[in-house]
């Protein structure tokens, strides 16, 4: 058998990445670079955020963390705080659907209803996987939790599917996320079962690949031997873990609901969990080189989502987003800010746990998290709760905060900045006007 620098075995429609290994990759490319490759994720959600929880006190300098992102303590050295980012392109228009669809575009959105929805232009995490194209087995990765929305918004008269989409291919070409942990898992790793029969042999596959994987990890460095060799663990228990969701309807913690809008496999209700297996896709999708460019809707726009399991709070999201400066609609709407906040420093505290090359998978990641509003009770596009998080080797200034005057800076300035450091020499992105780092 020969090594290929993404797989140990392609065969009966499987086919299994590797992860980054010097040893490996020095002997069979030794001509090629042996640093980790970059790779950039976004991550959105919904809702914008109560403004005075979220800012950090003082002006530029050294972060000082507020109380909404101080779940990400741990981190503060690998977190860029920006304050002042505006989406201008979002101000003559009210509602959601003009605050979202382009967070990750920063132009203006359509008001239709029908097939010519558009956001602008390509999307920022679209322009990435198109400069890597041909790097990677999968172009790029886009997930969701919540089933894509349907119909029209009779809020605002535009379709609801800007609700459920932040990543644009180009202007009329919206890429939908996928919902279904499984069907993520089974694209990372080639294989779609058609039946349980086929599921059983899919399984049966795998077992080899994994089981011929170790055997061949023994030719490595021990570095790359006890790397590979966790990196096979998490593959074997992430097929595990959702093939349970997928096959357990019953489970007292998970229920399977199938989205009214479109045709998908069936997806777990259970909010958290199903974040949290998302998530651990992602970094799965990293760590083997599957992808460099991914985007998640952490819930989509107007989520209605319900946080009793923790919190005991029963109103939903979008509720008391529009807290009127009710008190107990505003306490709600900081716990639900800091949980997803926390759902974020949990994704920062996998990458880092993850070795590659001199450091960790986060050191060659670029991270932006954040909401296309700001307050949700204004829909106000300026002033974005922002957060960019990853490798100083990256080019990430780590442990600032940095503030911008009222409606001056652009989000795309941070976009900009992000496909330089992705080596993407591209001298504007949607309306920029320079860059941030």
């Amino acid at each position: 058998m020969t090594h290929s620098r993404r797989q140990f075995l392609r065969g009966s429609g499987l086919a299994l990445p590797l992860p980054w290994l010097p040893s490996l990759y020095s002997s069979a490319f030794a001509r090629e670079t042996v640093q980790p490759p970059l790779r950039a994720a976004f991550l959105h959600f919904p809702n914008g955020a109560w403004m005075p929880d979220w800012t950090p006190a003082g002006g530029t300098g050294p972060l000082q963390l507020s109380p909404t992102l101080m779940p990400l303590a741990p981190h503060k050295e690998y977190l860029a705080v920006f304050c002042g980012l505006d989406k201008p392109h979002s101000r003559t228009l009210d509602g959601h659907a003009h605050k979202t669809a382009n967070f990750l575009t920063g132009m203006p959105v359509s008001s239709t209803t029908g097939r010519d929805f558009s956001a602008g232009g390509i999307s920022v995490d679209q322009r990435i996987a198109a400069h890597l194209a041909g790097h990677t087995p999968l172009h790029s990765l886009v997930l969701g939790v919540e089933p894509i929305q349907g119909g029209i918004d009779p809020a605002n008269g535009v379709t609801l599917l800007y609700g459920s989409c932040i990543s644009w291919q180009a202007l009329h070409r919206p890429v939908l996320p996928q919902v279904s942990p499984e069907s993520v898992f089974d694209r990372l790793f080639g294989r779609q079962a058609a039946d349980e029969q086929d599921l059983r042999r899919s399984r049966r596959l795998l077992n080899f690949v994994l089981e011929d994987s170790r055997r061949i990890s023994r030719r490595l460095g021990r570095d790359d031997q006890l790397k590979l060799d966790e990196y096979l663990d998490a593959v074997d228990t992430m097929e595990s873990r959702v093939r349970f969701l997928d096959r357990h309807p019953q489970h007292p913690t998970l229920q399977l609901v199938a989205s009214s809008s479109v045709q998908r496999p069936t997806t777990p209700e259970n909010f958290g969990q199903h974040l949290s297996v998302m998530l651990d896709l992602l970094v799965l999708a990293f760590r083997c080189d599957a992808v460099r460019s991914a985007t998640v809707m952490m819930a989509n726009d107007t989520s209605q989502q319900v946080f009793p399991w923790e919190s005991g709070f029963t109103e939903p999201h979008h509720t008391v987003s529009h807290h009127q400066s009710n008190p107990a609609k505003i306490r709600q709407y900081q716990w639900i800010n800091r949980w997803y906040v926390q759902q974020f420093a949990d994704l920062l505290h996998r990458l880092r746990q993850v070795p590659e090359g001199d450091g960790s998978l986060l050191d060659s990641c670029l991270l932006t998290f954040g909401s296309g509003m700001s307050d949700g009770n204004q829909h106000d596009p300026d002033d974005l709760p922002i957060v960019l998080a990853g490798g100083k080797s990256r080019g990430v200034p780590g442990g600032t905060q940095t503030f911008f005057s009222d409606q001056t800076k652009p989000l795309c300035d941070l976009y900009l900045s992000i496909l330089t450091q992705m080596r993407v020499n591209d001298l504007a992105f949607g309306d920029s006007t320079g860059q941030l780092f």
